[in-house]
């Protein structure tokens, strides 16, 4: 679709404000300059107009606008997404920030999420009644995107991934019509939504299932640089017996005075906190820790932990791979990854499919890949001001590329980024023959582009 003409524009914003009576409809001013605003500060994009919607009813108007106008469509939930796809130059953005309410029902251990609602809104509504929910590890990531397209967590290994915990999902389609999909009620959707991202239809609330934990225990180990091999190489055997209920986001973080350090960062869910401490203390004695934080925690106070690492502006460029395990070959790539940092806030993050996540058969959701295995998400951090940002993506790139010899076809299609077609091709595994007929199905002239979907031809 070319970029829309000023008229298109004129015409759709008229049609909207019309349409759109609680919510905004943006074309400029603060308000605009917020809706725009998006985790990753390097992405400049601008949006003809920005619909900030109050209900459904306003989002199906906004999709029925955009189509009868032939604009570029977008939806932004949380704009965590480091690819900025939640915002197209001169097209419409559906703004779903301003529908973050989520409640929660104690008995049946369900929540309820609006469509804009993050991570940390859900575990604040959630912990009063004793309960949580398999998030991501950030607070400030959109759950509906999060869960659409996969969502690792600290949780993983004893409640599967977050999109393993979806019980239904309300969806505006292309043709502007409202579903609420679930197993019985079109399931061939909502086989496609656990994994295939947005690309069906903009997601208004969702259902999720919560947990009752009562231990958990989580924090920060950080070991000195000299120490990387002998930490990895220990934590290579612990993560290969791990119990569901430990599982460890481990990587590379830099220190104070920008020296990388290894990290990991251990989450115990399991009843009995006396075999959680002992779990714990085995991860820490794996070398001479120079900080060992490590307590009783709540979901809420872990996901705010990663928020400060990662703050809303900096400019961010992501790059993921896929490995078994951490074979002398990963080792060896995390050691150059960290050895070569060129920012004082980029990292290397490891996170683990492991546990309940491993056991969903393959088929059963769209989700490409169910055996146990490692996604690296290398993350290059910079401040807006920082002038070496040429060098930091190159940074980014070679670190991946370390990765290269032991990675798994594929990637995370949460993290891919839009020009790796090669790698798109085999995210999916072998649901990529049923994802692509459910697009055609429902979205057959590609209205909704979020997370990459592998190319039909």
């Amino acid at each position: 679709m070319s970029s829309p003409t000023p008229a298109q524009i004129t015409r759709l914003t008229s049609t909207l404000r019309k349409a759109v009576q609680a919510g905004e409809v943006l074309t400029a001013g603060s308000a605009y300059g917020v809706g725009r605003s998006i985790w990753n500060g390097a992405v400049s994009t601008r949006p003809g107009v920005i619909v900030r919607c109050a209900d459904p009813a306003e989002v199906r108007a906004a999709v029925l606008a955009a189509r009868e106008n032939e604009v570029p469509l977008t939806v932004r939930g949380g704009g965590h997404d480091w690819a900025g796809r939640a915002l197209s130059d001169g097209g419409l953005t559906i703004d779903l920030s301003g529908m973050r309410a989520v409640t929660v029902d104690p008995v049946a251990e369900v929540a309820h999420v609006s469509g804009g609602a993050t991570a940390a809104d859900l575990a604040a509504a959630a912990q009063p009644f004793g309960l949580t929910a398999a998030t991501g590890s950030a607070g400030a990531v959109g759950m509906v995107g999060l869960t659409l397209g996969g969502g690792y967590g600290p949780l993983s290994g004893r409640f599967g991934l977050a999109l393993d915990n979806l019980l239904s999902a309300d969806v505006v389609l292309a043709d502007g019509s409202i579903v609420t999909v679930d197993s019985a009620r079109e399931p061939d959707l909502f086989w496609a939504l656990r994994g295939g991202g947005g690309n069906f239809g903009v997601v208004t609330s969702m259902r999720v299932r919560l947990h009752r934990v009562s231990t958990l225990l989580s924090g920060m180990v950080l070991f000195p640089w000299e120490q990387v091999t002998t930490v990895l190489t220990g934590l290579s055997d612990v993560l290969l017996r791990s119990p569901d209920d430990l599982t460890v986001q481990s990587g590379v973080l830099p220190g104070p005075d920008g020296k990388p350090m290894v990290f990991l960062s251990p989450t115990w869910s399991g009843d009995d906190a006396t075999a959680g401490e002992r779990a714990l203390a085995q991860l820490a004695s794996l070398g001479t820790p120079l900080v060992s934080q490590i307590a009783a925690t709540t979901t809420a106070e872990m996901l705010a932990g990663v928020d400060a690492l990662f703050p809303f502006g900096r400019h961010v460029e992501i790059r993921t791979r896929s490995v078994h395990s951490l074979t002398s070959g990963v080792r060896d790539a995390l050691a150059l990854a960290g050895s070569t940092l060129t920012s004082p806030y980029s990292a290397v993050s490891v996170h683990s499919l492991h546990g309940a996540a491993a056991r969903v058969p393959v088929e059963d959701t769209a989700f490409g890949v169910r055996t146990p295995h490692l996604m690296i998400e290398v993350i290059a951090l910079w401040d807006p001001t920082d002038s070496r940002a040429a060098e930091h993506r190159a940074w980014a790139d070679k670190a991946s590329s370390a990765f290269g010899p032991d990675a798994l076809p594929g990637g995370y299609p949460n993290l891919l980024g839009p020009d790796e077609a090669a790698r798109i091709a085999h995210a999916y595994g072998p649901n990529t023959s049923r994802l692509l007929a459910v697009k055609r199905r429902f979205d057959p002239k590609n209205v909704f582009k979020a997370i990459p979907l592998p190319d039909p031809a």
